[in-house]
Parts: C-alpha cells; structure tokens; sequence
C-alpha cells in the first residue's frame, strides 16, 4: 500500500491541508479556477526558483485572490524594498483576468519563511537533482543530504534514484534508507516530492520521503 498511495494525497485532510482553497458550485468557474492555478503555480515555481520555492498555497474569495509562497530565501523573492512582491504581482495578473466579470481581483501575496529546509521533501530532492546535473557522486550526495536531514530532527528519510544513473547505459533504481518511514501509517507526518534532473545522460527522477 505504500508505495501505490501518493504519501501526501493519504493524509490530506487529515495531517496536510490543500493547496488550493476555494469553493465554486458553478462548473465552468471551477474549471477555469483549477487551471489558472496549475498556471500561476507553475510559471511561479520556474519563475522564482532561485529561491528554493517549496510550496505555493492559493486561496480565493469572492472578489480576492492571496497566494502564499514558502520559500528558503524569502528576502531574494521581497527585493529591495518591496520591488520584487510588485513585479510577481505584474506576472501573475495576466492569469486573474476574467471573461465573466467585469471588476477588478484583488490580489494578496504573502511571504512565508521555511525554517528547517532539510524536513522539507521538495527542497531535499531539489537540491538532490541540482547535484547530480553538476556530475556529483551520487552515493556521495545522497549519504550527505540524508545525514542533514536526521540532524535536522527527522525521524527518518527514503531517497530514491530512477534512470540512467551515472552515465549507465542500462537504467535502473537504487533506494538509500536512513532511520523509519512508516508510509502507510496517517497519523505519522510523512513529506514527499519528486524532482526530475536532466543529466547529459538523460533525466533522473528522485523522489524524497521525509517523516518529521
């Protein structure tokens, strides 16, 4: 059961809360708000990845839109001044524009800090696949990052590699464990991600298990 069940997707509602929060009972609105945020959290996502963007929550109102960014480096996404928040706000407010109504959408953006980067699963296995497009050794790097999670207070951590690892002609998985990761208990707080890295060899996926 753990490895068919998306870790994240077993406890929402239980453990994590969604990352989108509205409710529509109008089909077409709900179609059209599903979309616009697969397109603000994706041009967002490659937009201020400079940033180690972990997480973008969106909540709408009625006429309001506030979108939350969790970010490791949140004064590189502020700016000088506040200079960077207006220009997301001049990116995204082609996404808001509405074909039904005629008023304007207020927009709201919230910064908010990641305290312990390495229990974040998204961070890890994104700093994991910038690693291994720079042609580190990926047992190395894999050891490493895992150590870094236990001290900073994880129960436990599961890193898995898929592709052509090292150059390898043939693809295969290698799985590395460090302390326990109960995937199919919900009461435990189990993180997950999965970042692709494009080697010059072709991509490797990595996917990240974190219990808090």
């Amino acid at each position: 059961m753990g490895q068919k069940v998306h870790p994240k997707g077993l406890r929402l509602g239980i453990i994590y809360n969604w990352n989108s929060r509205w409710f529509f009972s109008n089909k077409r609105t709900y179609r059209n708000n599903l979309e616009s945020d697969i397109n603000i959290r994706k041009s967002l996502m490659e937009k201020l990845a400079f940033a180690s963007v972990t997480q973008i929550d969106i909540e709408r109102a009625i006429n309001k839109i506030t979108l939350i960014i969790f970010s490791v480096k949140p004064g590189m996404i502020i700016g000088r001044g506040g200079k960077g928040l207006e220009d997301i706000k001049k990116f995204i407010v082609k996404f808001l524009k509405r074909a039904d109504r005629n008023e304007e959408l207020k927009l709201d953006i919230k910064i908010e800090p990641v305290k312990k980067p390495y229990l974040n699963a998204y961070f890890v296995s994104q700093s994991i696949a910038e690693k291994l497009v720079r042609n580190f050794p990926h047992r190395s790097v894999v050891h490493n990052t895992m150590n870094r999670v236990i001290e900073a207070g994880g129960k436990g951590v599961k890193i898995q590699l898929g592709g052509r690892i090292a150059g390898a002609e043939i693809s295969r998985r290698e799985k590395y464990f460090q302390g326990t990761v109960p995937t199919s208990t919900i009461r435990e707080e189990v993180d997950f991600a999965r970042y692709p890295a494009l080697t010059k060899s072709g991509y490797i996926g990595v996917k990240v298990w974190i219990c808090k």
